[in-house]
């Protein structure tokens, strides 16, 4: 089974809009789950446009219920590892802390480290391991030593998912703009396949598979990778909420993935 993790940086920039508690993103954790989503992903920046720091501990600390499945809910904590400490801007925010030690506080299940730079509007690329493998090393070390399943965000290159075993990763989430905007376009076979030749490298090598950005109601229909372990979606499902409702998106959502050609071998 594919899990769906929920992303929900959208809710605290609805919230950030205003000098406002609501929505609370942790609120909306607790909705999600409830509806059948079977995560929780937040990428905080250190100027804390969207998610903050404090509501990253505060998801840290809450209590989830044990899934259907029998499996816990899980956390996952992305952003880039090198992001140094910030004050905040903005009245009654706590300052950012840097990423590797607001990660040392909450000790999520999952890290995915994500090679964005504190400008950026949202992610656009994956790590080049070749350039940036020295340095990873010990950052994948630490947080593994933290108890944390480590994921690096990735393009779908194989010759590059190949370096990522020697540093102790233990999956890639495959960054997905590139298909979705080839699906959008109504020609996503060639792309598509691009990715599946990343996913058997990456199975290869014993990395699990994640995947996100920009997959929607329309696409995960297409996405056939067969060891796809997580997809985190959060811009489209935030649009898709207000129309629908969160229960009756998070449904959509979970079909969607059962419906996908390679969901019988997960």
């Amino acid at each position: 089974m594919t899990k769906l993790s929920i992303n929900l940086n959208k809710i605290a920039l609805i919230r950030n809009s205003r000098d406002t508690r609501h929505p609370d993103p942790c609120e909306f954790a607790t909705a999600v789950i409830e509806a059948g989503a079977h995560g929780i992903t937040v990428h905080p920046r250190p100027d804390q446009r969207h998610i903050r720091a404090d509501d990253c501990v505060r998801l840290g600390e809450m209590s989830w219920p044990t899934l259907a499945n029998g499996s816990a809910v899980e956390l996952n904590l992305e952003g880039n590892p090198f992001a140094e400490p910030q004050p905040s801007a903005r009245s009654g925010v706590s300052d950012y802390p840097g990423f590797m030690a607001l990660v040392e506080r909450v000790r999520p299940a999952q890290v995915t480290l994500v090679p964005d730079s504190d400008d950026q509007l949202t992610s656009d690329h994956g790590f080049d391991i070749e350039k940036e493998g020295e340095r990873l090393l010990p950052i994948v070390q630490q947080l593994k030593d933290w108890g944390c399943r480590v994921s690096l965000f990735m393009d779908p290159v194989p010759e590059q998912i190949a370096l990522i075993p020697s540093l102790g990763a233990d999956r890639i989430e495959l960054y997905t703009e590139t298909y979705a905007e080839a699906h959008a376009r109504g020609e996503h076979a060639a792309v598509l396949a691009t990715f599946q030749s990343a996913a058997r490298v990456a199975t290869e090598h014993q990395l699990g598979i994640n995947a996100g950005h920009d997959l929607n109601l329309k696409n995960l229909l297409d996405f056939d990778i067969p060891e796809l372990l997580e997809v985190s979606i959060g811009h489209a499902f935030t649009i898709d909420a207000l129309r629908m409702g969160i229960p009756a998106t998070i449904q959509r959502y979970v079909n969607a993935l059962g419906a996908r050609p390679d969901a019988s071998l997960n």
